[in-house]
């Protein structure tokens, strides 16, 4: 499945929001992503004296009363509706509203959120970005042991945007193993070639992209946010790659039984067969 990642680049404005989730649908996904978290309780108030930057970031929060709206919408269109809880009382804020919970790599260590998702019995993904397998495996045990019956790990590399060279895909396989859970990619690369390797390759199960409507959101100058028409064309390009594997049987596929016909006859080598000469086919 394809996930849609707002992240803050709604501007606070239902319209706009409601705007991303429609774009989601129409361009292919399986679910559209949002964050839900209050400044006060993301960074410390020693952060928050320091770096007017994250300050500034009050401007980036979700308003709660939009969850409902931004459900019913992802609904109406056929898609699923996700949010990333940032504090403990999110989680029960989200509960009524979401599909499945996204917990993001930089609170993999909070056993308390992690725990509070998994009690919920809804699906969990869980990113990875900075985690060792260790770190992991906690994360992984804390959510089974709190009722998580539905997990999806997503190996991600949490570099904003992520070279390809430093995206590591192997991991997947890795985690997969270790985990016996499905295993996708969240990507910074914003790199077709990245994308398809992750699922061609090594199975990706889910992939999470950032997504901004027009070049305006707050993130996309950072350079990991993609436009709705590459992440059109990307989508339409794995998907296309997908259906092409076909049974395995090895056979004239539909399209090609009227050109069987038209091969070298073996008496001669001369094209159509004997069965086709003398006959209308041969017109042109």
């Amino acid at each position: 499945m394809f996930i849609a990642e707002v992240s803050s680049n709604h501007h606070r404005s239902l319209e706009r929001c409601l705007e991303f989730v429609d774009c989601a649908a129409d361009i292919g996904c399986s679910s559209v992503k949002f964050q839900l978290f209050q400044i006060d309780q993301l960074f410390t108030a020693e952060v928050l004296a320091a770096r007017p930057g994250h300050r500034a970031r009050r401007q980036w929060e979700l308003p709660v009363e939009f969850l409902g709206p931004l459900a019913n919408r992802s609904h109406e269109r056929g898609i699923q509706f996700s949010c990333t809880p940032f504090y403990l009382k999110a989680v029960e804020e989200l509960e009524p509203f979401v599909d499945f919970y996204k917990i993001a790599s930089y609170e993999l260590l909070w056993s308390d959120l992690l725990a509070q998702c998994a009690r919920t019995g809804k699906p969990v993904v869980l990113s990875t970005g900075m985690a060792t397998m260790p770190e992991i495996g906690h994360a992984v045990e804390v959510l089974r042991s709190n009722g998580c019956r539905d997990l999806t790990l997503l190996h991600c590399t949490s570099s904003y945007p992520t070279p390809p060279e430093q995206c590591n895909l192997a991991a997947i396989e890795t985690m997969r193993r270790a985990f016996d859970c499905p295993v996708g990619w969240s990507d910074h690369s914003v790199n077709v070639g990245v994308i398809a390797r992750a699922i061609h390759r090594w199975g990706a199960s889910a992939v999470e992209f950032h997504l901004d409507l027009d070049g305006k959101g707050e993130e996309f100058a950072a350079g990991h946010c993609w436009l709705p028409a590459q992440m059109r064309d990307c989508i339409a390009g794995v998907r296309a790659a997908l259906a092409a594997d076909g049974d395995g049987v090895k056979q004239p596929c539909s399209l090609e039984l009227v050109e069987r016909d038209w091969r070298a006859d073996p008496s001669d080598g001369l094209r159509p067969t004997l069965k086709l000469r003398g006959t209308s086919a041969i017109g042109g």
